[in-house]
């Protein structure tokens, strides 16, 4: 068996893998639920990505007798990073297109990964990771108008806003949610006029919200990042 371990900025997602089956996923917003969690488990092999915690305090949180390891750009990888600043690149945008091409295999691939940031990155059928966009998330966008003005109010989105908005809250659902859909829309477009066949897979903690809004064909992946840690973990095991 195989663990795997996501701890984004908001919480820590945990996958266990029979080869790449995904026997089971936890998430774990309290460390201590975590750490009473991982205690328990008794594992082969183990990978940690972290832009929070201590990647090798929590490979000790877990009794394995095979490879642990933390991802980082220097770990060898299934794909090939052509990102020119690969020590500036988060952890959890390079799992995501490993694990694109974990599963789409020889085709283009956009991976949208909607949550605290949006990251837009692209990688070829060749497997060859180029890089992207980063852009503020859905409840960010809120947070800033709420933070960088004097009397906007903090409010949560709404499924279905309405194009013109007749009070200031209708208007910010509509400036926000719209603008993103539009936004999303719109830098679909320009890959797809790029990259011929391409496929879009969508993932992160705000998936079930845009994955039927977008007009594109999508690939819902909430658990992407997980499947690209496990593909790196194989890759590593076999090489």
């Amino acid at each position: 068996m195989n663990l795997v371990v996501d701890y984004g900025n908001s919480a820590a997602k945990v996958g266990i893998f029979d080869n790449e089956n995904l026997m089971e996923k936890h998430t774990f917003s309290d460390e201590d639920a975590l750490l009473r969690y991982l205690n328990k488990l008794s594992v082969e092999h183990l990978i940690v990505s972290s832009v929070k915690t201590d990647a090798q305090q929590i490979i000790k949180w877990v009794n394995h007798n095979g490879l642990s390891m933390v991802l980082n750009y220097r770990l060898p990888l299934p794909i090939k990073n052509l990102y020119s600043t690969p020590e500036t690149l988060g952890v959890d945008r390079l799992a995501a297109v490993c694990g694109a091409r974990q599963l789409f295999e020889n085709e283009n691939c956009l991976v949208i990964d909607a949550g605290t940031c949006i990251t837009f990155d692209v990688l070829d059928k060749h497997g060859r990771y180029f890089g992207g966009a980063i852009s503020p998330g859905l409840n960010m966008r809120f947070q800033a108008l709420n933070t960088f003005t004097a009397k906007l109010p903090l409010i949560t989105p709404v499924e279905n806003p309405r194009l013109i908005g007749t009070s200031t809250e209708s208007c910010i659902h509509s400036g926000v949610i719209n603008g993103l859909i539009a936004e999303l829309n719109g830098i679909i477009d320009q890959y797809e006029a790029k990259y011929d066949d391409l496929q879009v897979l969508l993932c992160g903690g705000d998936t079930h919200f845009f994955e039927k809004k977008l007009k594109a064909s999508i690939f819902a992946s909430p658990e992407l990042v997980l499947v690209g840690l496990n593909s790196i973990l194989i890759y590593n095991v076999t090489h």
